[in-house]
């Protein structure tokens, strides 16, 4: 195999990055909210930065930019790498950052050493990855895998009633279109650089985290319905209370978590509604949001199981109604075993401590994994703290991901080299 000469900028990165975080609605912390004005602001910067790096730029009816770096043989599938530049309310300057800025300077460091890869290179910046606005998530990526329908963007409202479709007929761009985002050309790979989320990187002690699934949620919302009576008036032995009721629901959703190990499962209630909410009234209605996650689909299913079994067991011992909605099933994306081995030689290679884990939040990533060859990357986060004003990634730690990725791309952009 050929000599790799990189030209990785360290402080062109962190140029980079100081520029990022002066573009937010908000001093605390970042706030780039999907198609808001600053989020438009930095996808036009980062689509500059692509277009410094020596790449043609274009963009989707779903506002996505994707930038082209020619091949020798341009008759070649493509390898695509990149992120989202999209924020949380308060949110940090890494996630999602680490990936972008990672992908172009990829690209730029080849330009500079006069590496020309045999596939094409095509670089995304993903747009409205969070689910802050429109209580959706990766909706770019969903976009260009033909998972986005008209029905869909006028379906999704953010707070102030406005639909997805008005708001990208706000931004020009035209929502009817919206089937044209489907990136439809066979790819050779697709890589992702992120941010970890997560404490486990900081707490092993390793700078890379070699991904090799990503779990994806089953989330119900579970309504309970009690008795609203007077708390004084009425006795213990004839209340239907459904807070109580709720509280042990919580804790059989814990349970039936904690029981499955291997392969492990998470689940989460997360919205927790009272009505009414007050102290001298019986909790009568309860609105739960229940999240279950799991890399392994059986296992997720088999916790689910125990948590519907328990709910009904609950609620008919304590004499309450319930009713279940489903409000999403997705299915956990295995990321390609041969990409994980490349990362993971990679990885050692360039002398970077390394691990693989699974990754419990969703991602991007997680709608290629059907399509072709997928894999991730980690880089830890100071504390595990993400989605926070207080989200920091080290700059020696963004450098090992970007160099990691950088020579996983030179290997993979080499006709010879075949993922098997």
């Amino acid at each position: 195999m050929e000599e790799v000469f990189t030209m990785i900028s360290v402080q062109r990165l962190k140029r980079q990055f100081d520029t990022l975080r002066g573009i937010s609605a908000s001093s605390t912390g970042i706030n780039r909210l999907a198609f808001s004005d600053k989020d438009w602001e930095g996808r036009s910067y980062i689509a500059s930065l692509m277009e410094e790096a020596g790449l043609s730029v274009r963009s989707d009816a779903f506002g996505n930019v994707i930038g082209h770096f020619g091949g020798r043989d341009e008759t070649l599938p493509p390898i695509l790498f990149g992120s989202h530049g999209d924020s949380v309310p308060e949110g940090g300057n890494y996630d999602g950052i680490v990936g972008i800025l990672g992908a172009i300077e990829t690209v730029r460091s080849m330009k500079e050493d006069g590496f020309i890869p045999d596939h094409p290179l095509e670089v995304v910046l993903f747009m409205c990855e969070e689910s802050s606005r429109f209580s959706a998530a990766t909706l770019g990526s969903r976009a260009m895998r033909g998972a986005l329908s008209t029905s869909d963007l006028l379906r999704l409202h953010d707070h102030e009633g406005s639909s997805l479709y008005a708001v990208l007929k706000q931004r020009g761009l035209d929502p009817e279109q919206i089937e044209s985002a489907r990136y439809d050309k066979k790819i050779k790979a697709f890589l992702e650089l992120h941010i970890e989320q997560g404490k486990v990187l900081e707490h092993k002690g390793k700078q890379i985290g070699i991904v090799t699934g990503i779990a994806a949620p089953s989330r119900l919302i579970c309504k309970i319905h009690g008795s609203a009576d007077h708390s004084g008036a009425t006795p213990m032995n004839l209340r239907r209370d459904g807070l109580c009721a709720a509280a042990e629901v919580i804790l059989a959703v814990e349970k039936a978590a904690k029981a499955k190990e291997n392969p492990p499962v998470v689940a989460t209630v997360g919205i927790a509604e009272v009505t009414p909410c007050v102290m001298n009234v019986i909790p009568g209605e309860v609105r739960l949001g229940i999240d279950i996650r799991s890399i392994d689909s059986a296992a997720r299913e088999d916790a689910e199981t125990s948590i519907r079994s328990a709910i009904e067991s609950i609620t008919k011992k304590r004499g309450i109604a319930y009713a279940l909605e489903p409000i999403s099933k997705e299915a956990p994306a295995v990321m390609d075993p041969a990409l994980v081995s490349l990362l993971a030689n990679t990885a050692k290679e360039e002398g970077f401590a390394a691990i693989h884990m699974p990754s419990g939040a969703g991602h991007d990533s997680m709608h290629w994994a059907d399509y072709a060859p997928t894999g991730m990357l980690f880089i830890p986060c100071r504390d595990g703290i993400s989605h926070n004003p207080a989200e920091h990634a080290k700059l020696e730690d963004i450098v090992a991901g970007v160099r990691t990725l950088e020579k996983a791309v030179r290997t993979l952009s080499q006709k010879a080299y075949a993922l098997s």
